[in-house]
């Protein structure tokens, strides 16, 4: 045998797998957080334009009902003549959030965007006409749990 051969041996080629293992579980729920983070960004960022389009609802007809009758929803003009789709995100990608009327009065509505995919489980978001924002952390079905009135984790 030569003296000076090359390559790897398969103890170093092992030990060079395990370490990329170990990085890979390091990184990959990190990395699963952050989308989660920013889907949820994107919703709280619709439903905003939500109540926007709700507020120029009433301005134009003296109330919310009727609101979830019209068609399309009352929605936020992305580009001239065309309309916000009831899901976020609004760019018509995989959908995250189901926008919803979850009630509405005459001077009162509140606005509910509903986790779908693999966004579920991620708890509800809410905004009510008062600007009043819920987040259900604890995904128990409401936002009126200690700490679940606001959009901060």
């Amino acid at each position: 045998m030569p003296k000076h051969m090359k390559g790897f041996t398969l103890l170093e080629l092992m030990i060079t797998v395990i370490i990329i293992g170990i990085l890979a579980s390091i990184a990959y729920p990190i990395y699963a957080d952050y989308l989660t983070r920013s889907r949820r960004a994107d919703g709280f960022g619709a439903i905003q334009q939500f109540a926007g389009a709700m507020e120029r609802y009433y301005t134009v007809n003296g109330s919310y009902l009727g609101a979830a009758a019209s068609t399309p929803l009352p929605a936020a003009p992305i580009v001239p003549g065309t309309f916000m789709k009831a899901t976020a995100p609004l760019d018509g990608n995989d959908v995250y959030y189901n926008l919803t009327i979850q009630a509405a009065t005459a001077t009162t509505f509140t606005l509910r965007a509903t986790p779908v995919n693999a966004q579920a489980g991620d708890g509800i978001i809410e905004i009510t006409h008062t600007g009043r924002r819920g987040w259900d952390q604890n995904n128990d079905g409401d936002t009126t749990d200690a700490g679940e009135d606001d959009w901060q984790k």
